[in-house]
């Protein structure tokens, strides 16, 4: 049957929530918009009169081609080139999706979209339906097809997976941007020290590449490496200018709610460096810097206002 305008209406309300569910799911805008659209697909073949409640209908449809994506994804990042890290979003983005309470913020910081990756395709459906969305068990059941005490057990197994990662630090846009600052300052420096009092002693920084842009497909462990990689990577040279075409701008911003620095060239977005932080220090440096990951990075950053750089790299 054909669509009604009230019917193409009320997916589009929900195409929001559609939209940031499937991010979670599958750390991916890029996926998580072809999941959506599939969704879309779905009910305008369905009989949209006869289902009776349409929110439950589309996440149901939706969570489970995301579970069906799940199960291929795991598979191809089995032969991904170097390290696999989620597509990062810029603050602002809506796919981000509700943001009203600490664990909804939780729920989509790249800290723990990273840590979802260790959960099976059920584990993370359950989380994020009921820590960001606030799903009850009993509609978590019906869209996975198990059972309530089975929803609430493989909610308490997953939130414990998560758990075991560090406490974060909840910090606001301000407070962001004074780490990113000082992040920076410290990194260009010239020198390890000021970085290394930055950190955690057991600090990591992991860069993904795709096979695309160069990134050490082994992550830096602990605080002097960390310290002496970032050293190194923000030292000028005629190799890194000539590697990344000019000399970038660097930004500080947000992406999932954590601070970030945002690194421009030429109407690009080259690379989105994510500062986990914690109440000892910055725990992990998670660089995203392959391309395809950074498209909608690079709409989103254009289509809003970003103020000034800190920094123009002079690589």
């Amino acid at each position: 049957m054909a669509l009604t305008l009230s019917d193409v209406d009320r997916f589009e309300a929900a195409r929001p929530r559609l939209e940031a569910i499937a991010y979670r799911m599958l750390g991916s805008a890029s996926e998580a918009e072809d999941a959506v659209q599939e969704t879309y697909l779905r009910w305008q073949a369905a009989d949209v009169g006869r289902i009776e409640v349409p929110e439950a209908w589309l996440t149901k449809v939706l969570t489970n081609l995301c579970l069906n994506q799940l199960t291929s994804a795991r598979a191809r990042r089995e032969t991904y080139v170097g390290q696999w890290l989620p597509e990062p979003l810029l603050g602002g983005d809506p796919m981000l999706g509700p943001a009203d309470t600490a664990e909804q913020r939780e729920s989509v910081s790249y800290a723990v979209l990273v840590l979802l990756e260790r959960l099976s395709p059920n584990e993370r459906a359950v989380y994020v339906l009921r820590e960001a969305f606030g799903y009850p068990h009993r509609e978590i059941a019906d869209v996975l097809d198990i059972s309530e005490a089975a929803s609430q057990q493989i909610f308490h197994r997953a939130r414990k997976h998560v758990a075991a990662g560090k406490a974060r630090t909840e910090i606001d846009e301000s407070a962001a941007r004074r780490v990113v600052e000082e992040f920076l300052a410290a990194a260009t420096s010239g020198r390890t020290e000021p970085l290394v009092r930055l950190l955690t002693e057991d600090a990591t920084s992991i860069g993904d590449g795709g096979g695309k842009v160069p990134a050490r497909a082994k992550a830096f462990e602990g605080a002097l490496a960390v310290a002496t990689f970032l050293r190194g990577l923000f030292k000028p040279s005629k190799a890194k200018r000539a590697l990344v075409g000019g000399s970038p701008e660097v930004y500080a911003s947000t992406a999932n709610g954590e601070p970030a620095l945002v690194v421009v060239l030429d109407g690009r977005v080259i690379g989105v460096m994510c500062l986990e932080v914690t109440e000892e220090g910055v725990a992990a440096v998670r660089s995203q810097v392959n391309p395809d990951k950074l498209e909608r990075a690079t709409r989103h950053w254009f289509a809003t206002d970003h103020g000034e750089p800190l920094l123009t790299a002079a690589f």
